[in-house]
């Protein structure tokens, strides 16, 4: 086997019981910033609702459009992006989701980005995605090799180093210095709640970048508990291999 199938392997393990007798499905990527390793589990042939984490998408088109035009985002621009990210405010993002173009535009911007599978959708928060296409969009903003600025990758990451204490779980679960941003949204037709998270952490000295996307949660509250049991099992298998 090699390194990458043997940290798989030892998520999947980890993650298992999380997912015990919860009924509800969940997908995690992990990767350490030092080493390059990679881990992910689930997520095999479909694709989850991104409720708000698609804000960080919307952020980086926006950011990504204004290089483009030689320019730093207006005024206006970082008001809507502050109450986007911060508090993850639904009018901030429907401004500069009609702004960066709709689905089309957040597509056109995450094939720059090297996403392959997230799909905008009419409604910005059912735009679909995955775990691993998470974890693409963050090494984006928090790795080197990107098409976003120093500046765009330094503004993003203080945005979401900065979110409303209320909105600080998740990913920061697994670890200290977190930077996130999550997404929770009930389903009418079920009553279930889809309830994603990603962001980086530190833990035992190491960087780590971890997205979990999932739905299918009887409540929020079962399905923040979920997300935090699963990144905190990620950081730790990949931390277990070092």
């Amino acid at each position: 086997m090699t390194v990458e199938a043997d940290l798989d392997a030892a998520l999947a393990e980890a993650v298992a019981p999380v997912l015990a007798g919860s009924g509800a499905s969940l997908s995690v990527a992990v990767l350490d910033l030092e080493t390059g390793r990679s881990a992910s589990y689930g997520g095999e042939g479909r694709t989850y609702d991104t409720a708000s984490v698609v804000k960080l998408d919307i952020l980086a088109a926006l950011l990504l459009r204004a290089q483009d035009e030689g320019r730093g985002p207006t005024p206006a621009e970082r008001t809507a992006a502050a109450a986007m990210i911060r508090r993850s405010d639904n009018a901030s993002a429907t401004t500069l989701w009609q702004e960066i173009g709709g689905a089309e535009g957040l597509d056109a911007a995450n094939a720059r980005l090297g996403l392959v599978r997230t799909t905008g959708a009419r409604a910005w928060g059912l735009t679909q995605t995955t775990a691993a296409d998470r974890l693409v969009l963050l090494r984006a903003v928090f790795g080197t090799d990107s098409p976003l600025a120093e500046d765009s990758r330094t503004y993003i990451t203080g945005l979401m180093e900065g979110v409303a204490a209320d909105q600080a779980w998740g990913v920061p679960a697994a670890g200290t210095g977190g930077a996130v941003k999550n997404g929770w949204l009930p389903r009418d037709a079920t009553g279930l709640w889809v309830v994603n998270s990603v962001g980086r952490v530190t833990a035992c000295g190491r960087v780590c970048l971890v997205a979990v996307v999932s739905d299918g949660h009887a409540t929020k509250d079962a399905g923040v508990r979920c997300v935090e049991r699963a990144a905190r099992a990620a950081v730790s298998a990949v931390g277990a291999a070092l």
